[in-house]
């Protein structure tokens, strides 16, 4: 009797080990652990239980929702739907480099005008210091008369011949008038720009009187000079009233 009930303890002990064997490897698999109950042979399962049915369905919201955890933290779009609002979103001049506001015909123009401003006005100053007549221009008595222009009193300015004044304004004018000077994102350049023109307005308007009121006579070279000046005034002022005296930085 005591031997009988002895085998069947030392029995109902192995089954309870070969079961907490079992359940512990299968809680190290699964993640969840597992008890027996000492004497009773019932196990207990301690994790979180996963229903069959809908285990499926959980694991399948886990992973979308930690895909879109790992889609927000890498910047891209945290739903399907997201994508095209993104899209949307985006600038569409990525990428595109800043430019001048002021046209680029404008710029030519007012660059090639203060280069043919400055080649007629090299012309008269080299006739200016070696007297000699100019080329294509009536030397005889009438409204047109180079060589009476030139060789009169108001020829000079302030002491320095009208010449070497021009000579010296289209070099500046060839200098802002460039694009690259176009371009500049500083102001004081624009200014410089627009108050040398009315400068140098101011004088054509003078010159224009002296010679139609005091000398009598004009020149050709010298109403050129003056036609292409009143021509970048023009242009100047036509920019500065669109565009503003700073161009480059309101188109950044």
């Amino acid at each position: 009797m005591t031997a009988s009930k002895s085998s069947r303890a030392r029995n109902a002990r192995a089954q309870a080990n070969s079961a907490r064997n079992r359940n512990a490897a299968a809680g190290r698999g699964s993640g969840s652990a597992a008890a027996t109950k000492p004497g009773t042979g019932v196990t207990v399962t301690t994790g979180a239980a996963v229903k069959t049915g809908g285990g499926n369905g959980s694991a399948a919201r886990n992973g979308a929702g930690q895909a879109r955890s790992v889609a927000a933290r890498n910047g891209g779009p945290a739903r399907g739907g997201s994508r095209a609002q993104v899209a949307r979103e985006a600038p569409a001049d990525v990428g595109s480099a800043p430019g001048t506001a002021v046209p680029l015909w404008l710029q030519l123009t007012t660059f090639l005008l203060a280069l043919a401003g400055l080649g007629v006005s090299i012309y008269l100053t080299i006739a200016h210091f070696t007297e000699s007549t100019l080329a294509g221009c009536s030397e005889k008595a009438g409204l047109v008369n180079c060589t009476k222009v030139t060789t009169s009193a108001q020829s000079y300015a302030f002491g320095i011949p009208v010449a070497v004044l021009g000579l010296v304004f289209f070099l500046v004018m060839v200098a802002i008038m460039s694009p690259w000077a176009w371009r500049s994102a500083r102001r004081e350049v624009h200014l410089i720009r627009l108050a040398s023109l009315v400068a140098g307005i101011g004088f054509v308007l003078y010159l224009l009187y002296a010679e139609l009121f005091i000398i009598g006579s004009i020149c050709l070279y010298c109403t050129s000079v003056h036609v292409i000046t009143f021509a970048l005034f023009a242009l100047t002022a036509f920019a500065a009233a669109v565009w503003g005296l700073n161009p480059a930085r309101q188109s950044g």
